[in-house]
């Protein structure tokens, strides 16, 4: 073993139990971190919630957009094609119901991991575990409902 390394794409190829990385990692590159909120909506007299609304006064230096006013939403603050709805690991998302559903990631699984649905039993989410570890597929909430079940 002397004189022998390893890089860290060697043991993303490995079957055994090795944790499967990303075949290509873009850097993530968000525009704007904080949300649009709607004007005025900071005020405790105006009583507007925070969600987005277009600013439509006749007056309003919102929609006029003057100086020192937040900014409006736009089609510039779109995120690269490449990392839109990219997780910070590397992966796409891809939801599963049952079993089935992750023999569509077997071809795909250095691109998506899978995570498994809300409403998915717990005797099914240790189904969907065991079959992505032989599939190689990474899933995101493995660990979820499994603990408590098994302190009872």
């Amino acid at each position: 073993t002397r004189g022998v390394t390893f890089s860290p794409l060697h043991f993303s190829k490995c079957k055994s139990g090795a944790m499967v990385t990303p075949l290509v990692k873009h850097k993530i590159v968000k525009k704007k971190t904080t949300p649009f909120r709607r004007f005025q909506c900071d005020r405790p007299t105006a009583r507007v919630k925070e969600s987005w609304r277009k600013p439509i006064g006749i007056d309003g230096r919102m929609r006029r957009k003057f100086k020192g006013m937040p900014a409006h939403p736009g089609v510039g603050y779109g995120s690269n094609k490449k990392t839109r709805h990219m997780l910070p690991n590397g992966f796409f998302k891809y939801v599963v119901h049952n079993v089935a559903d992750l023999d569509l990631l077997m071809m795909h699984n250095r691109k998506y991991c899978a995570e498994i649905a809300h409403a998915v039993s717990t005797l099914n989410r240790k189904a969907i575990v065991e079959r992505a570890a032989q599939l190689n597929i990474l899933v995101i909430n493995k660990d979820a409902r499994l603990r408590s079940q098994e302190d009872e």
